[in-house]
């Protein structure tokens, strides 16, 4: 399958080639919107043709009996293991969103006979692990999430590639948080092998009363965009932190939306970026209130340090206000690393290598801090380390 051969299609066009009945206002949606390219607003700085208009192979997305483990495991598109009693398994999606920004969270669902729905019951912590081992593939699933109300529960979210080329990933959550409830969404991604792309397009409704967390930390090289569309309902709040770590020609980054809907909303959203070698970096991040968000306050903050000249960082902070009533800040900074702290840690018998990591480890610290667990902070610094230093040996 060939995705750039959706371009320019009409609704009934669309269906005929996607093999799709029903889903009418998903197809009139994609129709309006049309296929990604150089032009499109949140794609203009990813080489998204590139990406669609190469040849993939399509998978056979057959359920199958789901083992019991110690975390969620979906192997190419398929769940495959599962904690003993949570709720999973597929069913048509009954609520997309008709006013995503993203083109391919329209794709991404019609391409999907069926989601993968998990419904977390509880003040529980859940592992989930996306495995992937099929090379020339469009991998393509969605995942629809669902918590309790006055539950409080986390998501911690890694990324497993095998020996793959040319593969591509496209999946997203539409995740619905409940009522009075807290969920703490942690994403890990590592991708340092040239094996796959991936656009993440995700979709989180957040009730009254609700907070959704979400902390994503995104390293090394090859291609990779996450879209995110967040709707905020009175007294709602979302903190987003994403952590930026890219090396060799990378291009990968953050494209957000985050809408308040109702009155006493709240948000903060920040951004930590560290692009080496020739690299690209994205954060185009909106925040829109509405006329029915009195009493909004909102922040977004976007900083970048930038260790080789050939490294590129595309920042655009931006806020949409209709009302008056309302407290909101946003601002965006780019520089290099401190050249008097470098000599001070080398006089002190510091390698230069090991200067710049630490200076580097000390500005991403304020995010990889925002996650209590000490041992998945580890795990996130384990991560980092082991992409540093590898940048730094191809460099020799």
């Amino acid at each position: 399958m060939r995705l750039s051969s959706l371009k320019d299609l009409q609704a009934k066009e669309l269906a005929a080639s996607l093999n799709v009945k029903g889903r009418d206002v998903l197809l009139e949606r994609l129709a309006v919107l049309g296929m990604p390219n150089k032009k499109s607003e949140a794609y203009r700085y990813f080489d998204v043709e590139s990406i669609l208009d190469k040849e993939y192979k399509t998978l056979n997305y057959m359920p199958k009996t789901i083992e019991v483990g110690e975390k969620i495991k979906i192997v190419d598109g398929v769940v495959v293991s599962a904690p003993k009693g949570l709720r999973i398994y597929y069913e048509i999606c009954e609520f997309t969103d008709p006013e995503h920004f993203d083109p391919m969270y329209y794709v991404g669902h019609l391409l999907s006979g069926h989601t993968i729905k998990i419904e977390i019951d509880g003040d529980i912590e859940l592992d989930l692990e996306h495995r992937f081992t099929q090379s020339d593939a469009l991998i393509n699933y969605r995942i629809v999430l669902y918590n309790q109300s006055n539950r409080h529960a986390t998501l911690y979210e890694n990324f497993v590639a095998e020996e793959i080329e040319n593969t591509l990933v496209l999946y997203g959550y539409d995740m619905h948080i409940a009522r009075d409830s807290t969920l703490n969404v942690v994403k890990l991604q590592s991708m340092q092998d040239n094996s796959y792309s991936m656009i993440a397009s995700h979709k989180i409704n957040v009730a009254k009363n609700a907070n959704a967390l979400y902390k994503s930390f995104d390293l090394g090289s090859d291609h990779a965009l996450q879209l995110i569309k967040v709707d905020l309902d009175t007294y709602a709040h979302v903190e987003a932190g994403h952590l930026l770590y890219l090396n060799n020609e990378a291009k990968r980054g953050t494209i957000s939306q985050i809408i308040h809907k109702g009155e006493n909303s709240t948000s903060k959203q920040e951004a930590k970026n560290i692009l080496d070698g020739h690299t690209r970096g994205i954060f185009d991040a909106l925040i829109r209130v509405e006329e029915t968000a009195k009493f909004t306050k909102a922040e977004q903050n976007s900083k970048a340090i930038l260790l080789q000249e050939k490294a590129y960082m595309v920042a655009k902070p931006q806020l949409e206000i209709y009302i008056d009533e309302l407290e909101a800040s946003h601002g965006a900074t780019t520089g290099q690393l401190d050249e008097k702290q470098l000599f001070y840690l080398q006089s002190r018998g510091i390698s230069y290598v090991e200067a710049r990591k630490i200076l580097v480890i000390a500005f991403a610290n304020t995010l990889i801090e925002t996650i209590k667990d000490s041992r998945h902070q580890e795990r996130i610094k384990t991560a980092f380390e082991k992409v540093f230093y590898s940048a730094q040996k191809e460099k020799k």
